[in-house]
């Protein structure tokens, strides 16, 4: 028999069963790819993450949702950060700590800040957001999430913007209407993929329910195997991106933006993000999203020879 432990920690949180579940395997080289996914579906969490090589300023992290591995993702990345300097497998001091996590996308700087022996909160920087296709039928939209079409506003366009996963960001016009989204996932494998739209949706509404956040947030992951995600990081950096390029936030300083994103609520998983975005000149240089993790227990995999 092989056995594999892991962590169990809740991210975006700094609350025990709030923010979004991710288990933790600390090494994972001897595991297969075949293995690493059947394992994630098994533990039926939104993702989990196996560190197969660990070195004191890098490490390679794989990362699998139930239905497939993606190239990168953020709480994964927050709460890996956070369990890797925890145990001391990153040497960390009080203050800021750089890091470098090696994903299939690339490699993902990330800063660890400790304060009073604690790892405070973990920052992720992100690529920078590419701008895609802008989807025009609301009639589909709102079907798929099971509202009006006036529900959704008019202010920006709904657009598919990716930084290494692409969603299809819905603005929505307020938070009643957010409550009431329902995903249909018979209309989007009937209508989406069949128009070739094969991106998980996510929707928002400027409208919060805590007066510190600055939107909220709501995401459904068809191509991952989530229903709804308590808190999604991949998404929330182009949120921020999509939010500063349509003007819809306001500056902190020159060029320098601070988004507060509110997300899982629906689902009693209540979360929250912090998004810096910097641009210069109008042009976006900078993104990066932060959060703080709470331990939840550990656990272990057995597998045969």
């Amino acid at each position: 028999m092989r056995k594999f432990d892991y962590e169990l920690i809740d991210v975006f949180t700094d609350e025990p069963f709030g923010g979004n579940q991710l288990a933790v395997f600390k090494d994972a080289a001897k595991l297969t790819d075949e293995e690493m996914q059947r394992i994630t579906s098994e533990l039926n969490l939104s993702e989990a993450t196996f560190i197969t090589s660990a070195a004191q300023d890098k490490a390679t992290v794989r990362i699998f949702t139930p239905n497939r591995e993606v190239p990168i993702a953020g709480h994964p990345t927050i709460g890996t950060g956070y369990v890797l300097a925890r145990d001391g497998l990153i040497q960390t001091v009080e203050g800021e700590n750089s890091y470098l996590f090696k994903e299939l996308v690339g490699e993902i700087p990330i800063k660890l800040y400790k304060k009073h022996g604690e790892i405070e909160i973990v920052e992720m920087i992100q690529p920078i957001p590419d701008f895609k296709a802008v989807i025009a039928d609301k009639e589909s939209v709102s079907a798929l999430l099971s509202i009006d079409a006036i529900d959704i506003s008019d202010r920006s366009p709904m657009q598919i913007v990716s930084a290494g996963v692409p969603f299809l960001f819905v603005p929505i016009k307020g938070s009643a209407a957010m409550k009431q989204i329902k995903f249909r996932q018979d209309v989007w494998e009937k209508e989406f993929l069949a128009k070739g739209w094969e991106v998980d949706i996510f929707a928002f509404s400027l409208e919060t329910l805590d007066k510190k956040a600055t939107v909220h947030s709501r995401m459904f992951g068809p191509t991952m195997g989530i229903s709804e995600d308590p808190a999604t990081g991949a998404a929330s950096g182009p949120l921020g991106a999509y939010l500063v390029h349509y003007g819809l936030v306001s500056e902190e300083s020159e060029g320098n933006y601070l988004i507060i994103s509110e997300q899982g609520i629906e689902i009693e998983r209540p979360s929250q993000i912090r998004i810096t975005i910097k641009s210069k000149e109008g042009k976006i240089n900078h993104v990066s999203i932060a959060g703080s993790s709470v331990d939840i227990g550990y656990g272990t995999i057995v597998l045969k020879e």
